[in-house]
């Protein structure tokens, strides 16, 4: 049952993360959710690691966009 769960929360980290490195943004929440599971040293494959620090160095050079959703700008 572990497993099964395990397996969930991998396909499910693995959609966030392709949905990013697609569209080349993400919201805040989900910045707070990656460096999480970054700080938390959670049970991640070496392949969403790769991924997430990618995700990283791609914000910090301004590749991706960190947007603030439901927020106005005025």
């Amino acid at each position: 049952m572990v497993k099964a769960a395990q397996n969930r929360f991998n396909l499910s980290t693995q959609r966030i993360l392709d949905r990013i490195l697609t569209l080349h943004q993400l919201n805040r929440q989900e910045h707070l959710h990656l460096a999480s599971l970054l700080l938390a040293n959670h049970r991640l494959t070496s392949e969403e690691r790769r991924k997430i620090n990618q995700i990283f160095d791609q914000i910090q050079s301004g590749q991706i966009k960190l947007i603030d959703e439901g927020f106005s700008s005025s």
